[in-house]
Formats: structure tokens, sequence, C-alpha cells
């Protein structure tokens, strides 16, 4: 199986494809899938860039519209995360993971899919160590604060990916795991990007839960985008000989690394998309202590048995066949010759997608993502995640400037 990464999208669909399909033609190959590694920049329509996170002179269209509209069609299946300038309206949408336009799916703010035989994990957002511990509290229409928060990953997300026990093949995140600079060739990254310096030598830059994940799962690729350069390493586990291969590239620019293709031991196609039975199983434990408040979640409230979920799980995809639930349209396309006006409703709150509210269905779960979700009152229960931070390191009402970008436009 060839698989296309891309690092870094900021809506330019047209050229990464362009790019893929003159690749295909120069080398007299198939590139079976493209995954990209977050700040995709899924915009809809005018109302979804009030949700995006960056300075107003990169406040743009771009390309995605023409492929949630129909105008153009994905030539080659697509998987991303999130990073942090999304449409974040639209990712909380699809919380669970869904598509996002046709042959293009949005992995979720955590999630495994199923690629052929191939297992494919991701997270979404950036690590902020001030809103780790938080639950997903925001709400729409963002405030200033909500805005630069949202896409913070958060431990619940992180946690549920911890349970994961069967072998994964791929795993993306949009930030770096802290400390991989040491695996791989660190004075040319330092060369290249000399104010890293000082981050990697006070331990800051990177994703510390990310890091521990990695410990974990040991997938065979890791891929990362966000502090756009290329950057590879070798990740030796330990552990019988395991090794991950971890690579970050660049965004999508003439001149940068922002694709390579890889090769994916696997059966013979043709591959679709999945849904992964141990995954969901996941979701339909942890569903119950999903935090909607600013304190953290209380797992004690996910009091069913993981096995009894798989079984569950196991005779829901049998019924169905494994597979995914259609794209809906949530939103008006994109145009710019009618007024906006009459393209929108008056209220600006959440959107219940419609293959989200399937999903659920289908697990037998409740629906947590709108605003009749949110608790009156905070959860008694400091319940303890996987890192250990003591309480007064986590300051509720502190959000930071994101310290770990590097610049306005990461």
């Amino acid at each position: 199986m060839k698989i296309a990464v891309e690092g870094c999208m900021h809506g330019e669909l047209d050229n990464v494809y362009a790019t893929l399909l003159h690749i295909q033609e120069v080398e007299k190959i198939k590139v079976d899938l493209l995954i990209c590694c977050g700040d995709f920049q899924a915009i809809r329509n005018e109302r979804d860039l009030e949700s995006l996170n960056v300075p107003a002179k990169y406040r743009h269209m771009n390309t995605f519209h023409k492929y949630y509209s129909g105008e153009k069609a994905a030539p080659i299946p697509t998987i991303f995360i999130g990073g942090n300038h999304e449409a974040s309206n639209y990712m909380w949408e699809l919380y669970y993971g869904g598509w996002a336009a046709p042959q293009i799916y949005f992995l979720g703010m955590a999630g495994v899919i199923k690629f052929g035989n191939v297992r494919i994990g991701g997270i979404s957002g950036i690590y902020n160590r001030h809103d780790y511990y938080s639950g997903h509290c925001e709400k729409l229409p963002y405030n200033e604060k909500d805005i630069r928060s949202i896409y913070h990953v958060r431990e619940f997300d992180f946690y549920k990916l911890m349970q994961l026990e069967e072998p994964i093949d791929i795993f993306m995140s949009h930030d770096w795991p802290l400390g991989i600079t040491s695996c791989g060739d660190l004075q040319n990254l330092l060369r290249r990007k000399p104010f890293f310096e000082q981050e990697i030598r006070e331990g800051t830059l990177g994703n510390r839960a990310a890091a521990e994940l990695l410990d974990k799962l040991k997938p065979f690729h890791w891929f990362s985008a966000h502090l756009h350069c290329k950057f590879s390493a070798l990740v030796q586990h330990g552990e019988n000989g395991s090794v991950t291969k971890f690579l970050a590239l660049d965004k999508c620019l003439p001149g940068r690394n922002f694709l390579q293709i890889v090769d994916i031991p696997s059966e013979m196609g043709p591959y679709e998309l999945q849904y992964d039975e141990e995954w969901l199983a996941i979701t339909r434990k942890f569903n119950p202590a999903f935090p909607r408040t600013r304190y953290r979640a209380n797992f004690g409230d996910a009091k069913l048995d993981i096995q009894d979920c798989r079984h569950f799980v196991r005779n829901k995809l049998q019924m169905r066949g494994g597979k995914l639930f259609e794209f809906v349209r949530s939103a008006p396309c994109y145009n710019p010759g009618q007024p906006v006006s009459k393209r929108f409703p008056s209220e600006v709150g959440h959107c219940r997608n419609p293959q989200t509210e399937a999903l659920l269905q289908l697990l037998e779960l409740q629906y947590v993502l709108d605003d009749s979700s949110i608790m009156k009152e905070p959860s008694p229960f400091p319940s303890r995640g996987s890192l250990d931070f003591r309480s007064e390191d986590i300051p509720i009402d502190d959000v930071d400037e994101d310290e770990d970008e590097i610049d306005e436009e990461t």
C-alpha cells in the first residue's frame, strides 16, 4: 500500500492533489491514501472562518469548500487530523470522526480507523499544559478565550487512546512528541531552526502526552507537522527490538518538504475505510465520562465492562459490515455571489451533524456535544490521569498565548 503523508495543509487541497497526480504520472505508481497531519482548514463557508484562529491576513477560504460543495472530487481517499488552525466549529460536529467532504475523512479529536487491514490512529490539536486536564468546556459562538483553547488536547482523549492494546500501524499528531528530537539528527535540525534550541534545552518543544502515548502504543510509523520543517527519527523502544519511524513534514509551499510517499505492508486492495472495533468499544465505555466543564473527567463514570463493550460493538459491526456512515452536508456551501445573511440562520450555535448522531445511535450512547450536556455543577471527583501533575500546577482560568507556537503563521 502506498500512502502519501502531508504536513500542514492550510486549505491548499488543489495544490496537494495536483502534486500527487503529477507524482503518480511521472513515477508510474498509484497512491492508495493521503493522510494529513493537521492545520487542514476544512472551511465550508464564511461562517466557518469565524472559528478559525489565525490573524486576519491568513483568513481565506482557500480550496476545501470546492470539495465540500461537490464542485470538485478528491482524487485520492484522504484522512486528516486537526491542528491549531482549523474550522473548530466543524471539527467539533465531527468529534468522533466522520466525512468532512466526500472521500475526505476527519479522524476526530481522537480516533482509530482501518484502511484495508492497516490501523491508523491519531490525536487532533496541540498540547498546552494549562488546558490539558480541563474538560471540553468551550461552546459556540467561541469567545476570544475559547477560540484559542478549543484545539488544545485534553487528558480525556489521550486516556482513551492509552487503552488501546492491539497494534497500531500508523499514528498521527499535529505537534511532535516531546523528546523526539533526541532520536534524530538534532544538529542538522538546529542548523535549519536555531530558535528551537532553547525549547529543546528546557524540555518544552513538543507534546508531553504524545510522548507517553508513543511509548505505550509503539506504532510502526508516527507522522507529525506543526513546526514547518522536515525531520525524521528512529525511536528504539527496547522491547523485542520494536522501532517507530517518526517523520514530520512542512506546509504546502513551493520548494518545501511537505509531501512524502511511504510503502506500508498490507493485504492486496482495493481498500476502503472501516470502523475499528476496539476503538468503538473504548468509545462506548468512556462516553459516560465525557467532561463538558473546566473540571477533569471522572473516569469512574465509565462503568461498562470493556469486554462487554467489545462484544456489543462486534455484533453491531457485523450487522452493517463495518461501513462508515455516509457524508451529509450540515452547513450551506460557499457562494460568494449570494449575501451571507440569506444563507445562514440567525443562530450561530452548535449544529448536530447527522453522521455523529448516527454513530452514537449505533453505539446506543447519549449525545454530549451541545450546550444541553454541559453540567451546571462541577464534578466532585478529581480523577487522576496518566500524567502526574499536581493540582496547583493547573490554573483554571489561565489560558496562555500559545507559547508553543513559533510564529503567528504556525
